[in-house]
């Protein structure tokens, strides 16, 4: 099953300084059709205007990933913690038992963000953030393993989440083909940043959303260059 879920129909909320489309129910956006994937809850395609961001607020007991698709966002936190991530990189924070953060576009340009909100499997674990870059010049037509925390995954370098899921992504050329297996009992979503794919021959345009289940692989190919981002959870 493949459920594609055009850009123009998720749910839009304009703050002037942040134009924000919501894949999921989130905020004043409700969708009980949507409201979430699997252990996937929140997937907001945001654009955050310079020198403006989200003021330091709390959260709990959920992973939260950015993926950055143009400019950067500058992250601080209680722990201490403080990074600038830009393009094409990804950062992970664990709410945990409780932190505060704020991101803040402190560039000239526009910056426009994948923010990704997975259940955790375990409510009150330590609090942590880290960023990591994704070699997208490789253009290899693989997906690059972002940040996991499926068990089969605890030996490699990706940034550790505290849900059984995973964040990957890949570049590709055009008429190039990424595939992926999925394993029974598993979900996917995936979103091209850039560029139009099909998936298993079903047409995803730039921005939209592609929710799937029950598809033993995946065959993801490129209809031009293409940048593409996929969460990989328990159904």
């Amino acid at each position: 099953m493949i459920d594609v879920r055009p850009f123009g129909t998720l749910g839009h909320a304009n703050h002037g300084w942040l134009n924000a489309r919501h894949h999921f129910a989130f905020a004043s956006y409700r969708d009980a059709a949507r409201s979430n994937w699997g252990r996937l809850r929140v997937w907001n395609d945001d654009e955050i205007a310079p020198g403006t961001g989200f003021d330091a607020h709390p959260h709990r007991d959920m992973e939260i990933i950015t993926y950055v698709r143009e400019g950067a966002i500058t992250h601080r936190d209680s722990l201490g913690n403080e990074g600038r991530t830009e393009a094409g990189d990804v950062q992970i924070m664990s709410a945990g038992s409780g932190i505060v953060h704020a991101e803040y576009n402190l560039e000239p340009v526009t910056t426009k963000i994948f923010q990704i909100w997975i259940v955790p499997d375990r409510s009150g674990e330590a609090p942590r953030w880290g960023a990591k870059s994704f070699p997208k010049a490789k253009g290899h037509g693989g997906f690059e393993l972002l940040a996991s925390g499926r068990p089969a995954d605890a030996e490699t370098d990706a940034l550790r989440l505290n849900a059984d899921g995973a964040v990957l992504a890949t570049t590709l050329a055009a008429g190039q083909t990424a595939t992926l297996t999925l394993a029974p009992g598993r979900a996917a979503y995936l979103v091209p940043a850039k560029g139009r794919v099909t998936v298993n021959g079903t047409p995803v345009s730039e921005r939209d959303g592609a929710a799937i289940r029950d598809e033993a692989e995946l065959r993801v190919t490129a209809e031009d260059a293409a940048e593409v981002v996929l969460v990989e959870v328990a159904a």
